[in-house]
C-alpha cells in the first residue's frame, strides 16, 4: 500500500530550497524572464537551450497565484426561504 502524505511540509515555489526551473531557448528571452524573477525576488534557475522546446510552466505558475475563495453564507433551515415564497427554508426548497 503507498501512502499518499509522508507527513512532510511542501516548500513554497520560487524560494531557496525550491527554486523555480525555466528553459528558454534564446539569449534575450533569457534576459527577460531573469528580469521579471529578479523583479519579484524569486529564486530561479534557468537553462538555456536553443534546440528544445520552451519550458516555463514555473514561471506560470508563480504569476498565476489563486485567489483566496469567499464562500457564501448558507440558509439557516428556519429562515426565510431565498426563492420569495414566504415558508421557511426546511418546508420549501431545502427537503
Amino acid at each position: 500500500m503507498k501512502k499518499i502524505y509522508d507527513g512532510k511540509k511542501k516548500t513554497k515555489l520560487g524560494t531557496a530550497k525550491r527554486p523555480a526551473v525555466v528553459n528558454v531557448q534564446t539569449e534575450e528571452r533569457l534576459k527577460e524572464v531573469a528580469s521579471i524573477f529578479e523583479e519579484k525576488g524569486w529564486n530561479y534557475t534557468i537553462g538555456l537551450e536553443p534546440d528544445k522546446p520552451e519550458d516555463i510552466t514555473d514561471l506560470e505558475i508563480l504569476l498565476e497565484t489563486p485567489k483566496t475563495k469567499i464562500a457564501e453564507k448558507k440558509v439557516g433551515r428556519n429562515e426565510p426561504c431565498p426563492c420569495g415564497s414566504g415558508k421557511k427554508y426546511k418546508k420549501c426548497c431545502g427537503k
